[in-house]
């Protein structure tokens, strides 16, 4: 089945124009949302998700539509790959079943490794020289019981970011720092498992 996705971040904007190009190459089913791509959980991609067999197809009209950021936008397509789901994004010219495809997702994840590996490089030059002035920077170092159960909190899916940081003491900035970094290990680590083995 060609599954078509479509999103756009707020009410005020249109879908009409995505729309128009994934009916000119065709689908089965359409799934659309207007909701934010800098959050990963969303009702129209959990139902996409919840949609998709293997086999399937999801069509996009632009590959910024899965998410804002890169190492999401990677994630969401390796885990539809993970279920045997292609992915084809129009404006891209990305299809992840052919080896062009599957280069450039490739491309992608060195990218954003790359991304990441630079920033962490910048911000230890940073302290270091900071350090070498005799400056204290840097927040207060959490306490790692804390982060434990405020991320077992939120994985049992039982309760709300606002329940956490009630009963864990640490805050939403915290909380949502420690997911994403826990995310992009998780991630990072499955892409370099396959390229290693591909």
């Amino acid at each position: 089945m060609r599954i078509a996705y479509a999103r756009v971040s707020t009410d005020k904007q249109e879908l009409y124009r995505q729309l128009d190009a994934l009916e000119r190459v065709g689908y089965d089913k359409l799934i659309q949302e207007k909701f934010t791509g800098t959050q990963k959980k969303r009702a129209g991609l959990n139902n996409l998700f919840n949609t998709v067999r293997s086999g399937d197809i999801v069509i996009i009209e632009s590959i910024s539509r899965l998410g804002r950021k890169t190492l999401d936008i990677l994630s969401t397509v390796e885990e539809l790959k993970e279920q045997g789901v292609e992915v084809i994004s129009l404006k891209e010219n990305l299809d992840t079943s052919t080896p062009t495809g599957q280069a450039m997702f490739q491309m992608m994840a060195v990218i954003a490794q790359l991304e990441r590996d630079l920033t962490v490089q910048r911000v230890n030059e940073g302290l270091a020289s900071a350090k070498a002035r005799g400056v204290k920077l840097g927040r207060p170092i959490m306490d790692t019981q804390k982060v434990t159960d405020a991320l077992r909190l939120y994985d049992s899916g039982n309760y709300s970011v606002k329940d956490i940081i009630r009963i864990t003491g640490i805050s939403q900035g915290s909380l949502y720092r420690k997911i994403k970094e826990r995310e992009s290990k998780q991630f990072l680590d499955k892409v370099g498992k396959s390229t290693k083995y591909s």
